[in-house]
């Protein structure tokens, strides 16, 4: 029987107070099977990226529940939300957020100094096609490059979860197809549960699972029988 990754019930967050709040999320109940590519589609606004957030720990609901596997998110402290953070997941996001003093490895060993069981950094820039570059400062890599190696840094970490928000969005067509792939390895050979935040709805093909957002709910959940391969996602 396939666990949950994450299983959330009635999740509410609320922004601000009295007749300024702005509810991001009106009461969100799903489940995200381990081991999937998951991704969350909706327009901007529309509280997927909120989602994203409180399930990696980076921010909390207002009320309802947050579980991952077995461990209740909302209970945490702020000190056990850094260790979950730190054990568990690996984020990239739309503009890179390398260190443009450090080199592609160096970059990466940022991330392998504090993991609990790290991959070798080389092997993380392998791993996204980067073993060559390994020596190249930001500045002398493309944006795809630059994409790819936030996702090693990611990697190596080996997390049972990544999350990617607008990971393509800065990218032209080939080089978003090539980070979608690398994406793709990773959920196929470590087994890493990916969630993927996107308003560009063709990204949907190479998901075993759509989750559609609209005005802070869940509007429809639909698994995908017949993936796509990210070349053949029109962009």
């Amino acid at each position: 029987m396939t666990r949950n990754t994450f299983t959330t019930r009635d999740l509410r967050k609320i922004y601000g107070e009295g007749p300024a709040a702005v509810q991001a999320l009106r009461g969100v109940t799903l489940e995200i099977p381990e081991g999937e590519i998951v991704v969350l589609l909706g327009p901007s606004g529309s509280g997927k990226s909120t989602l994203l957030n409180i399930l990696g720990g980076l921010d909390r609901g207002t009320d309802g529940a947050v579980f991952f596997r077995d461990r209740d998110l909302a209970a945490m402290s702020d000190r056990e939300l850094t260790r979950y953070r730190r054990d568990h997941v690996g984020f990239v996001f739309q503009f890179y957020n390398l260190m443009p003093s450090l080199t592609a490895r160096e970059n990466v060993e940022l991330v392998t100094e504090i993991a609990r069981d790290p991959m070798d950094p080389g092997e993380a820039l392998a791993r996204v096609g980067l073993a060559q570059r390994a020596d190249h400062f930001p500045a002398q890599l493309s944006g795809g490059e630059q994409q790819r190696v936030a996702i090693a840094r990611a990697l190596a970490k080996q997390p049972d979860v990544l999350f990617c928000d607008e990971p393509t969005g800065a990218l032209d067509s080939t080089t978003g197809r090539a980070v979608l792939n690398v994406l793709k390895e990773a959920n196929e050979k470590m087994g890493t549960t990916v969630l993927i935040v996107t308003h560009a709805a063709a990204q949907a093909g190479m998901a075993d699972r759509v989750i559609h957002f609209a005005d802070g709910t869940v509007r429809e959940v639909i698994e995908n029988a017949n993936k796509c391969a990210p070349e053949d996602i029109e962009w």
